[in-house]
């Protein structure tokens, strides 16, 4: 369930869209947007533009970027490039029809590449001279041109019937699939097909047909499902070798593991190399109903073979060096995401974020030879900083120790980066709790965090924002129950009287291990929330990164164990000690893990809340555990198979204590919210806690959406979220 939060934001980006023909019909651009007050409303959250990727030139002198716009009246996206000065003035937008244009790059200082209809065009930096470059009968997905601009790497979707067998062709009506394997379904969608690279010329006329699959008879796909893109691609400086994220694995090995490499593509011999694994690896025997914790793939002498899930390689400006994203066991899709930096002349390689005890989400290489740094972004402390660190030891020095440099420290998130071409600034994306994301240019100081500066370069909402009232946001420690300090975020309603009793929102988190930093959300946003009249308490519960490797690991096996204290914990402290908290109006929300908490603190609040949100919340454990696609994440987190007779004590702790066996104390009205689209926890899990209070003779609603997966992100569907999560909230708390 866990997922990065630029993964996240790519997501709520590409997956709104829709096919490309859908969109052809309507030109949705920024809108303004009626007000009847200075509050947040959905109307006015969805009239927002949404910053996607970007890209300065290679003289650093332009920026080109990407905006979704949203129409509820059409239920249609609409994804449009800009282009703008690196000191943020000049913006110009350089789409002009209704068909959506993204993954914008940069071919020369004056030329642009991006994708339109599935293929790749060009065009000038002012938009003009638009040229097709590749004829695929729109089926790119994806590109990234070679340094040299000779070569550029296509991203296709293949037919896959390994574990989905062909009907037959005379049957050609038939809906039926005949499954023989696990992995038949991921996300969203049934798998019946596979993205591969595949490396084409680029000449005057534009990209060649000598398409060359870089996985050529290989049943994987790459990038890998369900949220890469072509950051798991990257191109040697020489234009000679692709490095690219692959986990070679199908069916059943596949739905276990997390275990994705790096592998060193050759252009000229066709040669492939494992920069993870040694030559001849073979992966020790796995039970596949029962944690890899404690199995021989994780034993400490193979942790040095990267079992872990190894992604989204870049090399270094001089080529020396392959750097990457690097979890260390397998099976663990929550474990520490490391810096790995990989000597390609030695196959050395070193860690060198073993000093900063959370995750390493974005990084990038500075392009300064002699003096190299990478620079990196990770949360600590509920807050995503930006960070910097030497990739080799400095001489004479030892290997490891402190190497990480903090180099910002804003109540804010930063989102992703890239390096400007002076090696001196960073382009990056910010956003918070009251800020939508936008595009900033940072020249870090390594030696002195004051010194860093940071300069806005776009307002992409400015002119919602301006006639909004914004809420205050606050941190408050607290001694949980097992001795440690809890951080908890609140958010206070725009106009705050601190005279007044405001009725309140414990928001539980997902993931379980995803962090309660400043994030912006379309749905779970709160901005809205503090608007509609909400106090909102955001506790950073046990399980969380950002506060240490003991504290993330917390949860695994125990998910109502100390991170429901720490929910209790939390709201108990708020109602006790903020006097604008009104104790006898509290509610519980939250999605994923957080809507499986809610479902657990309904058999266990002992009358606290007197209402509860649970949007794709697990129910039943049992079921969840062979109806979820990534088998790895219930083999984790429950540590066996619930028909397994040797169960651990953390197994059948986790079981006894499922949601669904506490139903006979629910006593609290209850929304349940769920998309049968989503198959990491399925929709029966939504419908099964709906029937159950309802037959319990608790008031409950059930909205259900045919049409969305683990979020909700058509238009229409998400304005209906919206009205139905604060009619339940008013009608029951005010």
């Amino acid at each position: 369930m866990k997922r990065t939060l630029t993964m996240i934001a790519a997501l709520l980006i590409v997956g709104a869209s829709g096919s490309m023909k859908a969109q052809e019909d309507v030109n949705i651009g920024k809108q303004n947007i009626q007000l009847d007050s200075d509050l947040m409303t959905p109307e006015a959250l969805w009239a927002m533009g949404r910053i996607g990727g970007y890209s300065a030139s290679p003289d650093g002198q332009k920026i080109v970027y990407q905006v979704g716009y949203y129409s509820v009246k059409h239920d249609k996206s609409h994804h449009v490039l800009y282009v703008m000065n690196a000191d943020g003035t000049g913006q110009q937008k350089l789409t002009t029809g209704s068909k959506n244009e993204t993954d914008a790059a940069w071919l020369d200082n004056g030329t642009i590449a991006f994708l339109t209809g599935g293929e790749v065009w060009k065009m000038n930096a002012d938009g003009t001279n638009r040229r097709q470059l590749s004829r695929t009968g729109g089926e790119v997905e994806g590109f990234k041109f070679s340094p040299d601009g000779t070569k550029v790497i296509l991203l296709k979707s293949l037919p896959f019937n390994e574990i989905i067998k062909k009907n037959p062709d005379d049957l050609p009506k038939a809906t039926g699939r005949l499954v023989t394997d696990l992995m038949y379904r991921h996300w969203d969608h049934y798998v019946e097909s596979i993205q591969h690279p595949f490396v084409c010329s680029v000449g005057e006329s534009g990209i060649a047909a000598d398409a060359v699959d870089i996985l050529e008879g290989e049943p994987y796909e790459c990038p890998m499902e369900p949220f890469g893109g072509i950051e798991q691609l990257d191109w040697s400086p020489d234009s000679k070798s692709i490095a690219y994220t692959c986990r070679k694995k199908t069916g059943l090995e596949y739905s276990i593991s997390t275990d994705a490499d790096i592998y060193l593509y050759n252009i000229s011999t066709r040669a492939t190399r494992n920069l993870c694994k040694p030559e001849g690896y073979v992966e020790p025997k796995i039970d596949p109903t029962k944690t890899m914790k404690y199995q021989s793939v994780n034993a400490p002498e193979n942790l040095k073979n990267n079992v872990g899930y190894d992604q989204n390689p870049k090399f270094s400006p001089d080529g020396r060096f392959v750097a990457w994203l690097s979890m260390e066991r397998n099976g663990y899709e929550a474990d520490r995401q490391r810096l790995c930096c990989y000597e390609l002349a030695t196959g050395e390689k070193t860690y060198l974020t073993e000093d900063f005890d959370s995750n390493v989400d974005d990084f990038c290489w500075s392009d300064n030879v002699k003096d190299a740094q990478i620079y990196f972004i990770g949360v600590w402390h509920a807050i995503e900083n930006l960070y910097a660190v030497a990739p080799v030891p400095a001489k004479g020095k030892a290997k490891g120790g402190v190497r990480t440099v903090q180099l910002t420290n804003e109540c804010a998130d930063w989102g992703s980066l890239q390096l400007m071409n002076n090696g001196r600034q960073l382009l990056m994306e910010r956003h918070s709790f009251i800020e939508p994301a936008d595009l900033y240019l940072v020249t870090p100081n390594a030696k002195k965090t004051e010194k860093t500066t940071i300069q806005q370069l776009t307002f992409e909402n400015k002119h919602i924002l301006d006639r909004l009232a914004k809420p205050k946001v606050e941190s408050r420690w607290v001694k949980t129950t097992d001795g440690n300090q809890m951080l908890y975020w609140i958010v206070q309603p725009p106009h705050f009287d601190p005279s007044k009793k405001y009725p309140t929102l414990l928001f539980c988190e997902g993931g379980p291990q995803s962090p309660v930093s400043q994030f912006w959300s379309y749905r779970w946003n709160f901005m809205i929330m503090a608007s509609q009249g909400y106090v909102i308490i955001a506790p950073n519960r046990h399980g969380l990164p950002g506060f240490g490797q003991e504290w993330l690991e917390e949860i695994s096996g125990d998910w109502t164990g100390q991170c429901m204290s720490d929910y209790l914990t939390a709201i108990d402290d708020a109602a006790q000690n903020l006097p604008y908290v009104d104790r006898n109006r509290l509610g519980a929300v939250g999605a994923s893990f957080g809507g499986f908490s809610v479902y657990y603190l309904a058999g266990h609040h002992d009358k606290r809340f007197k209402c509860f949100i649970a949007h794709d919340g697990a129910f039943n454990l049992q079921a969840m555990y062979t109806e979820t696609e990534e088998n790895w994440f219930s083999n984790w987190e429950y540590d066996d198979a619930y028909w397994n007779k040797d169960q651990t004590a953390n197994a059948q702790k986790t079981y006894k204590n499922s949601p669904h066996l506490f139903v006979d104390k629910w006593d609290t009205p209850i929304l349940c919210i769920h998309g049968e689209l989503d198959y990491r926890i399925n929709a029966t899990q939504g419908m099964s806690a709906f029937n159950a209070a309802r037959m319990r003779g608790i008031e409950a609603q059930l909205l259900i959406f045919p049409n969305e997966n683990h979020w909700v992100l058509k238009p229409q569907n998400g304005i209906l979220w919206q009205r139905t999560y604060f009619n339940w909230l008013d009608r029951w708390l005010k």
